[in-house]
């Protein structure tokens, strides 16, 4: 599933986040774990035999899932809330092809989930809890969207002292390119001005 992992610490307790699909998945093992270290599965499994998770799930696969089996999300929800209703992430991805939740067994396994399904997780586990994990996750897509902007400085020749050859070498290159971009009648015909 994970294409890279992520890291952030939320009232003293490591959330582990996946990229899988273009889409964030947040662990729910590591989230249930501020509620009780040792049984994060029942946790998991209290959660999802409310009816109000089930129509969450239900709903954001319908939204987001063109494989996802209405008619079976129909069965858990009408089963929902009652005593005898129990259900598992695994029965409940098996059953309705869901791709909001995914769940690994072994070592680094557990059990994941968008984003905004996550989010409501952890709102259900504690509201406070909740807006420090969101604070959290922003500061981190913060910190990786600004390590994504092209640093412009770097084409400043006063910097040129602190980077390797092969920077130095691709630092020409970006240079010349812009120059010839600059110079170009193409380029100057697009512009309105």
């Amino acid at each position: 599933m994970a294409i890279k992992k992520k890291h952030i610490e939320v009232n003293g307790v490591k959330i582990t986040i996946d990229f899988a699909s273009q889409s964030d998945f947040i662990s729910l093992t590591d989230i249930a774990r501020f509620k009780n270290l040792e049984r994060t599965d029942t946790i998991i499994q209290n959660w999802l035999r409310n009816r109000n998770t089930i129509e969450l799930l239900g709903f954001w696969e319908q939204l987001y899932n063109p494989n996802f089996k209405p008619l079976e999300f129909e069965g858990f929800r009408k089963q929902a809330g009652l005593n005898s209703f129990t259900l598992t992430p695994k029965q409940w991805i098996e059953k309705t092809d869901a791709i909001g939740i995914v769940s690994k067994a072994g070592k680094f396994g557990g059990t994941f989930a968008h984003k905004d399904i996550a989010f409501e997780f952890a709102s259900w586990i504690s509201i406070e809890f909740k807006l420090y994990l969101i604070k959290e996750f922003q500061r981190l897509k913060d910190d990786e969207s600004d390590r994504l902007k092209l640093d412009w400085n770097l084409l400043s020749p006063s910097r040129v002292s602190r980077r390797g050859p092969c920077d130095i070498q691709l630092n020409q290159i970006a240079i010349t390119q812009m120059k010839s971009l600059l110079k170009s009648v193409a380029l100057k015909k697009i512009n309105p001005s």
